[in-house]
């Protein structure tokens, strides 16, 4: 159900303390604290370990298997002056869209030098809004170094496209190891965790800018008691790009466009998925992501009076209250910014006020797990939405 407040950018706000924001993800990945929506009124407080018993044999949970690649590369124009940039996606192994700061001093035809990833310790960070000309100097390097020129602009998101000076049988993803780095949120500024904490276990389809954080908290062991209480798994593909983590701006978010993200829900989500619905269990999302791809296979095919069907292909569905939902019955989500998309797409599931009651309930919470309070955001907590909490 949908009212004018739910369509207004300010009603998705909520005070989040600085201390509460998550630097380091929990130690083992399962032992991270779950508020458990149990019914549109009820809920409980436990650790991401016990997952199972909150499930039922027969449910399904449908994980998202990109692999968030060394994205942020640093560099410089001819001129000397520092440049920064964020990739988004491959349109040839040598030709990508990247997000660049300082755009509007790159234009076509601008050629920009990278430097290796180790010698950029302090850079800046293209999404906290720093100036990269205060970057510190490169260290010298032996390496080769590897160099792009901008070839076009893109008005969608705003970023351009670069080419990459790679011979034609090397993809830019075979080196970029040596010249990206793990693009962690701004948000994350003093973390010692390792780069492959920032990625899932089962990560395994290259592509993504961001992690797809709802998966951060599996482990084998949790993976083995899933399956030993009958609950199945499955994995799709959606590379996080800017349509998930760009904030929204629109004062009205009906007003508010998605960018374009690739997707792939192939055969074997849509049997299990099919699966499950004829032993009458239940479709359980692991994180917002796996939602937008499970829903954009819907809206291609249920939306047309037709069967679930494998869907491959570029998204940019934005779901907000009073969305008609096709395949997804649970969630497994962690706490959003502020007036993000992110927010709007679990409120359409429980409601606004319930999605900020349980903020609030996870803010007030006494420190339980770990003698610690719940943390927010990539490296934080989790929420599990059941479909008993889901709005009629």
């Amino acid at each position: 159900m949908q009212n004018d407040q739910d369509l207004k950018l300010d009603r998705y706000e909520y005070q989040l303390p600085e201390s509460r924001i998550a630097q380091n993800p929990a130690e083992p990945r399962d032992h991270s604290r779950l508020l458990v929506a149990s019914s549109p009124t009820e809920h409980r407080h436990a650790r991401f370990d016990s997952l199972p018993q909150w499930l039922k044999a027969g449910d399904l949970l449908v994980l998202n298997d990109t692999s968030v690649i060394p994205a942020r590369l640093y560099g410089r124009k001819i001129t000397g002056a520092a440049v920064e940039v964020l990739l988004l996606e491959a349109r040839s192994p040598q030709e990508w869209l990247a997000l660049v700061r300082p755009g509007k001093r790159l234009p076509v035809g601008s050629v920009i030098e990278f430097r290796p990833s180790e010698s950029h310790p302090d850079a800046p960070n293209l999404n906290a809004g720093s100036d990269p000309a205060s970057a510190a100097p490169s260290s010298p390097s032996t390496a080769d170094p590897l160099t792009a020129t901008i070839t076009d602009t893109d008005t969608e998101t705003g970023g351009r496209w670069l080419k990459f000076h790679l011979p034609d049988d090397v993809h830019l993803l075979s080196v970029l190891d040596q010249w990206g780095n793990m693009p962690l949120p701004p948000y994350i500024t003093e973390s010692d965790a390792p780069p492959e904490r920032y990625q899932t276990i089962y990560a395994s389809a290259a592509g993504s800018a961001a992690a797809p954080t709802a998966g951060l908290h599996f482990t084998p062991q949790l993976f083995d008691a899933l399956a030993a209480a009958g609950i199945d798994h499955v994995k799709l593909t959606l590379h996080v790009g800017v349509g998930t983590f760009r904030p929204v701006e629109s004062e009205t978010i009906t007003d508010h466009e998605m960018h374009h993200e690739w997707t792939e829900v192939p055969t074997d989500v849509v049997e299990k998925v099919q699966a499950t619905r004829n032993r009458g269990g239940r479709v359980i999302a692991v994180g917002t992501t796996a939602v937008r791809a499970l829903e954009s296979a819907g809206q291609a095919s249920l939306g047309e009076n037709k069967p679930l069907a494998p869907f491959c292909g570029k998204t940019n569905l934005f779901i907000y209250p009073g969305y008609r939902w096709q395949v997804v019955d649970g969630l497994i989500t962690n706490f959003h910014l502020p007036r993000s998309s992110l927010m709007m797409l679990v409120a359409a599931l429980i409601g606004r006020d319930r999605l900020l009651e349980l903020y609030q309930l996870a803010l007030d919470a006494p420190p339980s797990v770990g003698d610690r309070p719940y943390r927010f955001y990539s490296f934080g907590d989790a929420m599990l939405i059941l479909p008993t909490a889901k709005l009629p």
